[in-house]
């Protein structure tokens, strides 16, 4: 039996975008058919529903340390380069419903490219961190989006465009780097989000915007092959490509 979600992991209500001109969506709640699935759910069994979840940037832009944040809730000022790939998880409660992130924490250095890039595939979720305070780490966000979308079905995978290191920029040096990043979101249809893992400003609210558009994703994805309609109940069940659950491991490039 696994313990009860934390209570600081329980979500009942859809977390706001960061920026209205550069979100998903813009609704203000979870879609209708969502709520009234999760409103069953609650006094049913429900099979754990997992989201592959992979982070990936240029090396030093802080992807360990935004996810060692939302995990820990402290910043880690001294920690070791990932790698290979880093495996976490973390588990939430979104209506009631239980569900778990795994979250993949690629290497950034191009000698470890080999062994990162074979975990790309069957994510749910794509996660690029680039360094507000470095214009040349957004640049090269594009070619990292490029490479995880060569593993994954480009209509099943929610993107997500992160500056982090908020903290070290300058407010002109950041409205600039902003107003580039929030352009290359809309190009590549995703979601922006700036952050600091060093504060904590941004990072919960970011995390939790993840796990239920996420969460919303797979249940819609579940109605629509069970061919249910608005009330019909249905099991969540795993993802057929997270449905194998490692243990947290890290690996090494050959």
């Amino acid at each position: 039996m696994l313990p009860p979600v934390k209570k600081d992991r329980i979500i009942t209500q859809l977390p706001k975008c960061f920026s209205p001109n550069a979100a998903l969506h813009t609704k203000d709640g979870f879609h209708p058919q969502v709520k009234a699935v999760c409103q069953v759910q609650k006094a049913d069994t429900v099979s754990f529903n997992i989201a592959k979840v992979i982070v990936v940037g240029d090396v030093a832009v802080g992807k360990t340390c935004l996810i060692s944040r939302f995990r820990k809730g402290a910043f880690e000022k001294n920690y070791k380069a990932t790698i290979g790939v880093d495996f976490e998880m973390e588990r939430f409660e979104v209506l009631g419903v239980p569900f778990s992130l795994q979250l993949w924490d690629t290497a950034g250095q191009e000698r470890f490219k080999c062994i990162a890039s074979t975990y790309y595939r069957g994510a749910q979720a794509i996660i690029v961190v680039f360094d507000l305070s470095s214009v040349s780490s957004l640049d090269h966000a594009r070619q990292w989006l490029e490479d995880a979308m060569k593993e994954n079905d480009p209509s099943s995978v929610l993107l997500f465009l992160v500056g982090t290191k908020k903290d070290l920029s300058s407010l002109d040096q950041l409205a600039h780097v902003e107003q580039e990043a929030i352009r290359l979101s809309e190009e590549i249809k995703a979601e922006y989000w700036a952050v600091s893992a060093k504060s904590g400003d941004g990072v919960r609210d970011f995390f939790f915007r993840v796990a239920s558009l996420t969460f919303e994703a797979n249940v819609l994805s579940e109605l629509e092959k069970s061919g249910s309609r608005h009330g019909d109940i249905i099991r969540l069940t795993d993802n057929t490509e997270a449905n194998h659950k490692p243990s947290k491991r890290r690996s090494n490039c050959c």
